[in-house]
């Protein structure tokens, strides 16, 4: 159940302010809709398990500490290879279920890739002076192409929020065409750091760029801001996503992360990929979730599911 990268490259387009500088997005209306969205729509028994388990393919299982060690991240690639114990699996009818990519920082990276030999995980790698993002420009686009040489297969980049915030739409539309050149065959989510952006037409047009300048996917948090990855947001983002397509036939993929820990996070967020872009949009090629704590709260409901009975979170493995 792992579908890495169908479609082409994205290949971005020139800078064209005209399909988002006039764009204002109204907060109650994108407030409104997400909240009857989850209110709404839910899916249980089967169905729930069965949407769970393709939650778990969409995994970015990651870890970015300051006392990240090899070890942890060995772990971590362990839990990625199988995230869910094999009596589960076998009573779930699944005979293989990996997570969609470990994500780790630059200097990890040889691990990681270490560890994922032979299992087609991918690994991604943070880069661009994550989280804050504000080493010089050469210095950012240099941390690219380490992680890129150590075997990263995705780069998480971090915009510049200062140029979001007072409108410097074209010098940022610059910088993420650079970065996304200094990746080269590795894939790009750009990270919006869409708590620090303030307003959800920022968040619009920020997406809109970052799409412009060829990022892969769209992300909405690094996790360190004060407020991450939120509905509102995340529609926002959506709904640009949606336009771009239209207006260019693309296919790009969106993140959240940051904030989601829970199994009905998880189903939350689906739902939300599912009403507004569709099934095919729920595929981990085109969805991932930035998460860690996430995957037990998976498997503890998916264990639930199966015997009737909740464990406790200590008897599943650490991711």
């Amino acid at each position: 159940m792992s579908e890495n990268h169908t479609f082409p490259r994205m290949t971005g387009t020139s800078f064209t302010p005209a399909w988002f500088e006039n764009i204002t997005v109204n907060t109650p209306a994108a407030d409104r809709r997400t909240a009857s969205l989850t209110a709404r729509r839910t899916v249980k028994k089967d169905w729930q398990a069965a949407w769970l388990a393709r939650a778990i393919t969409c995994i970015d299982l990651t870890t970015l500490a300051g006392d990240d060690t090899a070890g942890r991240v060995q772990r971590l690639c362990a839990k990625a290879r199988q995230p869910l114990r094999a009596d589960l699996m076998a009573a779930l009818g699944l005979d293989h279920l990996t997570v969609g990519a470990v994500c780790v920082y630059p200097t990890m990276v040889p691990h990681a890739v270490k560890a994922l030999e032979g299992s087609g995980i991918p690994v991604a790698s943070v880069a661009t002076g994550f989280p804050a993002g504000l080493t010089p420009l050469p210095l950012r686009l240099a941390e690219i192409r380490y992680a890129v040489d150590q075997g990263a297969a995705e780069i998480d980049i971090v915009i510049t929020r200062e140029l979001a915030l007072t409108g410097q739409w074209q010098a940022l539309y610059d910088e993420i065409a650079q970065m996304r050149e200094a990746c080269g065959a590795a894939h790009m989510k750009a990270i919006l750091a869409t708590g620090d952006l303030k307003t959800l037409t920022n968040v619009y047009k920020a997406s809109m760029v970052a799409m412009q300048a060829g990022s892969d996917f769209i992300k909405t948090s690094t996790g360190k801001e004060e407020v991450n990855a939120t509905l509102p947001v995340s529609l926002t983002m959506l709904r640009a996503l949606r336009d771009f397509h239209d207006q260019t036939g693309q296919w790009v993929g969106f993140k959240p992360a940051g904030g989601l820990k829970t199994a009905k996070d998880a189903m939350n967020w689906l739902i939300l990929m599912k009403e507004e872009l569709g099934t095919r949009w729920m595929m981990p090629d085109l969805f991932r979730i930035g998460a860690s704590s996430m995957l037990g709260d998976i498997e503890r409901q998916l264990e639930h599911h199966v015997t009737g009975r909740y464990s406790a979170a200590n008897r599943h493995a650490l991711a």
